[in-house]
């Protein structure tokens, strides 16, 4: 196996440094005797598979977890480790090996908090390292040149496509293009939103037809700062939720109503009892354009900033510029 420090990975005169942050996830499993996949692998022998480039490659084994077993407090962690990178004027960019069942909470929350001005670049696999289908290396090798270019802020590279953070979700299990964005639209937040997310509740309920406020009330009880409601279609759901989000509201709970539909925009058009706009007059917010995965990161961090409710209707809510180009081919 190829020592990552040696060759061409090594660092001659006045090539740029990169950082990479190594978390686990599928990119670093493989499968043990009981057959199931598990991150073992380490950043640096990641960094092994990956071709020559004309750049230092400086490791820091992060995490060895599924993305799936993330806490907050464990995204901080990468986001803290990602911002000390940054801080360092030796480093060009950051590439962080993550899971990719919660790869674009993560990304949104460095995203968030430290705005960044180097390219940071988050990539992962779908296949594990010793799946004959595995994707890892090449995602690792786009990620890594992604990363020299002058591109300031977070990003995927993952699938052969480069995909801004914001509004970002995983679509799909079993294909190496696993993301996609909800709608081609420009961040809403514009400052740095830094202040650590670790010690907030934000639970996301799931709505579906005949749902009641069964969920969403244990989530008051159990100390919730705010709540993502899942809704259906456009964001709706049904008049015994949204008597709950009432209730959550009278207790001075943050409600935010995002849709488990993929794509497209929202808009709580819908009355009946249940539908959007119903949601609306008990007092929730309506997510225009982030599903429930980064619509709970957003909400974490505005709260943990102290945000007012109404900066945080405006980030949720606020119209953007339309991006004229979203993703983009990176090999």
């Amino acid at each position: 196996m190829r020592d990552p420090a040696e060759g061409g990975a090594a660092m001659r005169a006045g090539q740029p440094v990169l950082a990479v942050l190594a978390t686990g996830g599928t990119i670093a499993s493989r499968r043990g005797t009981d057959g199931a996949a598990r991150p073992g692998l380490t950043g640096q022998e990641l960094l092994a598979l990956a071709p020559p480039l004309p750049a230092e490659l400086r490791v820091q084994e992060l995490l060895a977890k599924d993305s799936a077993s993330l806490t907050l407090a464990d995204m901080q962690r990468i986001s803290d480790a990602v911002g000390a990178q940054l801080a360092d004027p030796a480093i060009a960019g950051v590439v962080v090996l993550h899971g990719t069942d919660a790869m674009e909470e993560t990304a949104l929350l460095v995203q968030l908090q430290h705005l960044p001005a180097k390219p940071v670049v988050f990539t992962g696999a779908q296949f594990a390292a010793d799946d004959p289908r595995s994707d890892g290396p090449r995602n690792l090798a786009d990620a890594l040149r992604a990363a020299l270019r002058p591109a300031p802020g977070v990003a995927l590279v993952f699938g052969c496509r480069v995909l801004p953070a914001w509004g970002l979700y995983k679509h799909a299990s079993d294909s190496p293009q696993a993301f996609c964005r909800a709608a081609e639209e420009e961040p809403t937040v514009t400052r740095a939103l830094p202040a650590p997310v670790s010690r907030l509740r934000v639970d996301i309920v799931a709505a579906h037809p005949g749902s009641d406020g069964l969920h969403l009330d244990a989530s008051v009880a159990a100390g919730a700062s705010g709540i993502v409601v899942s809704a259906m279609g456009s964001g709706n759901a049904t008049p015994e939720l949204v008597a709950a989000i009432a209730r959550a509201r009278a207790q001075g709970i943050v409600v935010v109503v995002s849709s488990r539909v993929p794509r497209g925009l929202l808009a709580p058009i819908y009355g009946g009892g249940g539908g959007g706009h119903d949601m609306r007059r008990a007092g929730a917010i309506h997510a225009r354009l982030l599903r429930p995965g980064q619509a709970r990161i957003l909400l974490a961090a505005l709260l943990a900033n102290g945000c007012p409710e109404a900066e945080i209707a405006r980030a949720f809510e606020g119209r953007a510029g339309l991006r004229l180009a979203g993703c983009k081919p990176c090999c």
